[in-house]
């Protein structure tokens, strides 16, 4: 994770938006949410954003609008291919998983599109899932875009903020923490050294006992 936010510091701020667009955009529609969750992009994006490498606002919409093309894509896939694509070679180990988010679309319907945005496995399979329910593509879009919009704002603005805050507590605490860090180290230290001195006495006096008690030898 280091070395993503490594390598999109070291970008320029479009392509900054098209990075964080892109995995967005691929986590919907080519489910490669398994590998880099696509708000995992758009919370670094928020913090790069509290740094001025890039709007919030235009980040935010690039955040919204890859995830409702991508969406769509995704139930364009599915409901072209149908139940087939459930069963391609990256998907066979998470069936069970799948089987939850059919059965959350059935119990649902729409509903489960917008719930499905907010939850890691469901947000990549759920439009391919609406597709091959065959759910009314207008409907599907509503709802799409209400959890694209809520979540791509939402994601944006807390990596922003966090990104802020950070800086903020670095810059007034610092050294002091640092301190107060180092203090808690050799309190724990001290506490290790005392338990185990207070160990090897219980041990030593438990061994002397046992010496008193040895019955004397028979000079009979």
């Amino acid at each position: 994770m280091q070395a993503i936010t490594d390598w999109l510091v070291g970008l320029s701020g479009p392509v900054i938006y098209a990075v964080v667009a892109a995995l967005v955009f691929c986590e919907d529609a080519l489910f490669i949410g398994f590998v880099l969750p696509g708000e995992t992009a758009v919370v670094l994006g928020g913090v790069l954003a509290s740094q001025g490498q890039v709007s919030v606002y235009w980040l935010a919409l690039a955040a919204v609008a890859a995830a409702i093309v991508g969406d769509s894509v995704g139930y364009e896939v599915g409901r072209h291919f149908g139940p087939a694509i459930l069963r391609v070679r990256p998907l066979r180990r998470h069936q069970d998983s799948i089987s939850r988010a059919q059965d959350l679309i059935r119990r649902r319907g729409p509903v489960a599109v917008f719930l499905g945005r907010f939850i890691a496995f469901f947000r990549a399979m759920m439009p391919a899932l609406a597709g091959v329910s065959r759910m009314h593509y207008r409907t599907f879009l509503l709802f799409n875009a209400l959890g694209g919009l809520l979540w791509g704002v939402g994601f944006t603005l807390l990596g922003y903020f966090a990104g802020t805050a950070y800086a903020q507590v670095e810059h007034a605490v610092g050294r002091a923490l640092a301190i107060v860090v180092a203090a808690v180290v050799i309190a724990a230290l001290a506490v290790w050294h005392l338990r185990r001195r207070r160990a090897h006495h219980s041990t030593d006096g438990a061994s002397s006992s046992a010496e008193d008690i040895t019955p004397a030898p028979d000079v009979r």
